[in-house]
């Protein structure tokens, strides 16, 4: 156990309909605390544990029937999922994310301006390696997901997201099926020193 929660109760919640699509409310409050590498692949936006305030409300605002109130509940739920990145022994984290999200406008100039600094403040964090991926990754457009790596050898976790309802399974062969997805998307990844050079020529562009 770790952290106060129940690994027995989490894996059960888990599988419980291995492979199908489920939605488990406590990702962020039972599996990101508890992780210990979290790898991670988006095809449209910077991933939610590297977004600034701004880049994330204009996101919700945008969403069908937002109201203020929700608006404002999701952005105040996505800043405490970051809050992993400063424990004392924080988890090791990769992101992957296609090139075009650097160029994509998320709320204007000033908003991208903020994020693109964000992700190279957080690169310099000793766990967070972030790597920009060829746009022709053509396995990367199925997309997002994570995986999450838990301690004592217990099963890998994968989220993987759609607009209705995430998927979120232990299940063995989908697990197999979302690191070879995930391999073969890393394979089109440019080394983080030309990733943070493409983030700052981005930055530099949103005036």
């Amino acid at each position: 156990m770790a952290e106060g929660v129940s690994f027995t109760r989490l894996y059960q919640s888990i599988t419980a309909q291995p492979g199908s699509p489920i939605w488990f409310r406590n990702w962020a409050e039972e599996i990101e605390p508890t992780l210990v590498v979290l790898r991670s692949w988006d095809p449209l936006l910077i991933p939610g544990l590297l977004q600034t305030e701004a880049y994330a409300r204009h996101i919700f605002s945008m969403e069908p029937r937002a109201t203020p109130d929700g608006v404002k509940e999701r952005v105040e739920a996505r800043m405490r999922r970051q809050r992993i990145l400063d424990r004392g022994k924080p988890p090791l984290v990769s992101v992957l994310f296609d090139a075009g999200v650097l160029h994509r406008r998320v709320g204007g100039p000033e908003v991208m301006r903020e994020q693109l600094d964000r992700l190279l403040e957080v690169a310099a964090h000793p766990s967070v390696f972030i790597q920009v991926v060829d746009p022709d990754c053509l396995p990367g457009l199925a997309g997002p997901f994570m995986i999450a790596e838990l301690p004592d050898g217990r099963p890998d976790v994968i989220s993987s997201d759609a607009p209705a309802q995430a998927q979120i399974t232990a299940d063995l062969d989908v697990v197999t099926s979302i690191w070879e997805r995930y391999d073969a998307i890393r394979s089109w990844a440019y080394p983080e020193r030309i990733s943070l050079k493409m983030i700052e020529k981005a930055r530099r562009e949103w005036t």
